[in-house]
């Protein structure tokens, strides 16, 4: 598919059931293709990877979108990464008498 220089290309869930050494090869071939000007269609559970990797997200639940925007502002959302990142909200130690 890469040989074609394809202006998509569509991944579906690349690091599913692959050692953590080998996604890290697929991050730099996606950032390689990305900076040699491939649009990148990512579908992908593992969060972190994607949140990684995109320029762009969107968090679907149930077929629709819930949630889009940069990575960083995706982290920032508390509810989102609880709900349905199953990223834990961490909240400030309560003050004791």
């Amino acid at each position: 598919a890469l040989v074609a220089n394809p202006v998509l290309l569509v991944m579906d869930e690349p690091t599913e059931g692959l050692a953590p050494m080998l996604v890290a090869e697929v991050r730099k071939l996606i950032r390689r293709l990305k900076d040699e000007g491939t649009s990148i269609l990512l579908v992908e559970q593992n969060a972190s990877f994607a949140v990684r990797t995109a320029d762009y997200v969107h968090v679907m639940s149930k077929g629709r979108i819930v949630h889009s925007s940069e990575p960083a502002a995706l982290w920032a959302n508390g509810d989102i990464r609880t709900q349905f990142l199953g990223v834990p909200r961490v909240d400030p130690p309560v003050a004791r008498d």
